[in-house]
This record gives C-alpha cells, structure tokens and sequence, in this order.
C-alpha cells in the first residue's frame, strides 16, 4: 500500500462524512421515545427531523397520534409552526375518523408484506411458486388473497401477486436457502415450499365494492372493511439447525406459540377508514399488489393523490449503458432519469407514482456536477436477471481533477489526484477488527477475514433485467444481491461462531 504525500487527498473530507450529510449533522431519520403516560406536556420546538407530536398527559396510549415526518425543505426553512397536513373528510357510510393506533394497524397492513420481506433474512421465506392467474374483478383478486392467507396457502399468496411482482420475490429464494443450509443455519431439510412457525387465518372477511377507487386504467384500490385476521406464531418450529440453535444466546423462546386476533371491523371504526388494497390488471386479469399498496398508503399518508400520468420507461440498449446511465442520473440528480431506467414491468409502481416523486424530490435535489467518463462491468447470470459486477470507473469532479476506481482481482485500486492507494481482502479485515476493538476472539477475527476476502472477490454486483429489448437496474433485486453476497462470503460456522462469541 502506497504512503500518501504531505497532502492527502483522502483527508480531506471530514470525519463521519457520508454522502448526503453535512459535516456534524446527525441523520435525518431518527425518532424520539414515544412520550410515556405522566410525561408532562411541553410546547413544541423548530422542527429538527425528529418528530413527536405533543400531548396532554392522559395516561392513555389510545389517545396517542403520530404525525407525519416533516420534509427536508420544511427543516430547512422553519416557520416555528408545525407543518399543515391536509384536512380529513370521511366517506360516506364511515364515521368521523377518531385517533389510532400505528402499530396495529401497520400490523394490518404489513401482513402481506410478512410472508415475503424475509428473503435474506432466513427467519421465515416464501415459496417458490408462478402465478397461479388473476381474477376478472378487483375485488375478487383482493379475495384471492384473502383466501391465500385464510388457508395458510404461502403458493397461493404469492401467486395472487401480480406475477412480475412475484417473481421479483420468489426468485432469489432458493439460491438464500441454499447458502444458508451451507452455512448450518437452516437444517438440511428445510424446504422453501413450506412456511412453517408462521400461521394466519381469516374469517369473514367483507369488501366495500362501491368505495372501490380506480386510479387509473389498470390499478384499482378495494377496500377492506370488516371480518377477523388471526396470526400465530411458534420460533420452535423452524427447521433450525442444531448447532444454530444451541449457539443462540439465551437459547429460542419454547413458551409455544403466541396468537394475536385482529378485529378489522372495530379497526375501521376507531380510523374512520378501511383497510386499503391496491390490485393491478395485467393482460386483462386482476392481482393484488405489495408495492402499489405500499406506494398507495405513502401517497395518502403525505396529502398526494396519484398522478394522472405516469412516467414511461426508456431503458438502455446495454447492461454496461444501464449501469452506466443510472449511475449518471444519480449525480445529476435527475430523478425522472432514475425513473425511467427502472424495470416497467416490476417497478411499474414507481413509473406511475414518478410524477409525484419528482415534484417531492426534484427541488431538493442538486446536481454534483461530476461526469462518468468511463464505466465497466462484467456480466454473470443470475435468477431474474444478469449480475453487472462493477470492475471500473472512472469519474471527472466539478472541479475538472479525475477520480478512478478499479478491481483487481480480490482488490480494489483507487486514484485521487494522481495518488493511488489499494484495498484488499486482509487491509479490510484489519480495519474491521480495529473497529470492533482489540479483544476480539480469533474465531471472530477468522469470520471477518472471510467476509472480506468473499465480499471483495465477487465485487459490487448491480441486477438489471431486460424488458422488450431494453435493459434496466432493478433496485429491489440489487439490495437482495448485496445480501446474498455476504452470505457467499462466510464459511460454514462462522454464524454459529459469532454467536458463541456474543455470549
């Protein structure tokens, strides 16, 4: 490794920079501790990112209110007044929306996104299944669901999905259970098929057919009103590996399971709303849809309705051009840029929100001014799509100085200013072991130096797909690959290694 002259370059940024944070600025996305029953009411502050709505001391969590984060320009320019939030008006047949509870009904709506977030995590995953086809109405597919969880059918679930959306999920799934069996954290006969420790069923469940909104040609959003959702759940029965369960610490709760009943009808009643799920129509069928829901309940959570019109795609003409533009767009801040290189078919949520995006994004955001002079990659196949692995770029700053960046087999070379300096596999383990801290256990220090070594030798791999001739970046695919990289990396027992030095 070269010795940098009486400049370093490399010093110059300040300590704890990140990109998109100021010098001693704390992130914008932390919370305070709810306020507790008996905290005495205090008159709010200048908004500073971390919110809590004041209250008087009732001593009743239900009377408890969560309101929405203010925005990056409100921090900026305060007022000394609370951000103004749209005016509620109920709909008809729903009385006055009166307080909720967040966490309950974030239950609600999370349940569907429960049987497929966990890929990567090795908790819980999903099957692996196609679609198994749509609905002729909205509201039937939303049923379809419905009855998918009622039957504990996780096949079902997911091919209820809308099927672009449910490869998405299920695609991954068996390479993440396949390393984890390697890695002796699942037993060798965990199945992917088969959900186990995780039971929902539901009864009676009714829909709002004539408050049903339709937002555009093929995206309608139905309305669940009443009925029962009931969720168990029993840890004991995962197919754990024994050697992973002997290693937790603490040992894995064995009180048996824990059942939850949620009553929609009493729900709607205390919001004043029901419970929204968006469908998507798609070659003339209905399905239900994780992302739009989530992008519904976003937009209605900031005041936003849909957009009338939604941004189209333009992809690349390569998976190197993908790679490439997409990187471009993102130092030019150009949103609408970033947009249109997303995959149509499953990001077609962003493509119809984009306009709303913009208009939220567009004004704070600055162009860095600095241009991708050179970047390449090498393509690998991999479910879904082709891993780009990044092997170099090169970047020219605002300031007209080059900055490059290359791998080299299990390291990587970077230049500022004309001064070279190199990472590899044991630099980077050293330095996680000296932030970590000197008393570190070897198995530990073996464990990092795999992770190192596997995680620079595969590199930074970004997914893209191709869609009609055009290829584009998938970011949900791209933050699942980052995970199974670090899964590749480590060696049977390093898991079960950290564990044991946990305790």
């Amino acid at each position: 490794m070269s010795t940098p002259g009486p400049h370093d370059p490399w010093s110059d940024r300040p300590e704890g920079w990140q990109q998109g944070q100021q010098p001693g600025q704390q992130p914008a996305d932390q919370w305070q501790r709810p306020p507790q029953p008996g905290d005495a009411w205090q008159q709010p502050q200048q908004p500073t990112g971390q919110w809590q709505q004041p209250q008087q001391p009732t001593g009743q969590w239900a009377q408890q209110q969560w309101q929405q984060q203010p925005t990056p320009q409100q921090w900026q320019q305060p007022t000394g007044q609370w951000p103004q939030t749209q005016p509620y008006h109920p709909q008809p047949g729903y009385p006055p929306r009166q307080p909720r509870r967040p966490r309950r009904r974030g239950l609600i709506i999370g349940l569907v996104a429960a049987l497929v977030v966990a890929v990567g995590g090795g908790a819980t995953w999903i099957a692996l299944s196609q679609s198994s086809g749509g609905s002729d109405t909205p509201t039937e597919a939303a049923l379809t669901l419905a009855s998918s969880l009622g039957n504990a059918d996780v096949v079902g679930v997911l091919g209820s999905l809308a099927p672009a959306e449910a490869s998405m999920f299920t695609d991954p799934v068996q390479a993440v259970t396949d390393e984890l069996k390697r890695l002796q954290v699942l037993d060798a006969s965990a199945d992917p098929n088969k959900l186990s420790g995780l039971k929902i069923s539901t009864a009676n469940l009714t829909f709002d057919e004539a408050g049903a909104e339709q937002v555009n040609d093929h995206v309608t959003i139905t309305k669940l009103t009443g009925g029962t959702i009931t969720v168990t759940g029993d840890p004991t029965q995962l197919p754990l590996a024994k050697g992973f369960l002997d290693a937790v610490p603490g040992g894995l709760d064995s009180s048996g399971p824990e059942t939850e009943t949620i009553d929609i009808g009493q729900e709607v009643r205390q919001s004043g709303e029901p419970i929204r799920i968006a469908t998507v129509q798609v070659d003339g069928e209905w399905y239900p849809s994780l992302l739009y829901t989530i992008a519904d309940y976003a937009l209605q959570e900031s005041g936003q309705k849909w957009p009338s019109t939604s941004i189209p795609a333009n992809g690349a003409g390569s998976v190197n051009d993908a790679v490439k533009e997409t990187v471009q767009a993102v130092l030019d801040a150009d949103v609408r840029r970033v947009i249109e290189l997303l995959p149509p078919d499953e990001m077609a949520v962003l493509h119809d929100a984009g306009p709303a995006i913009v208009d939220a994004l567009g004004s704070d955001a600055e162009p860095s001014g600095a241009k991708v002079v050179d970047l390449q990659t090498e393509s690998s196949t991999v479910d879904g799509g082709t891993r780009a692995t990044l092997t170099s770029l090169v970047v020219q700053g605002p300031d007209g100085e080059t900055y490059s960046f290359k791998k080299n087999g299990s390291c990587y070379e970077a230049t500022v200013e004309g001064e070279s300096r190199s990472l590899c596999a044991q630099d980077l383990a050293e330095q996680l072991a000296d932030e970590a801290g000197s008393s570190l256990p070897g198995s530990v220090e073996q464990v990092l130096e795999h992770l190192s070594a596997g995680v620079l030798a595969q590199g930074v791999g970004v997914i893209v797909t191709e869609s009609g001739g055009k290829y584009y970046v998938s970011p949900l695919r791209t933050l699942v690959e980052q995970g199974v990289t670090v899964l590749r990396a480590l060696q049977p027992g390093d898991i079960t290694a950290l564990l044991r030095a946990a305790r």
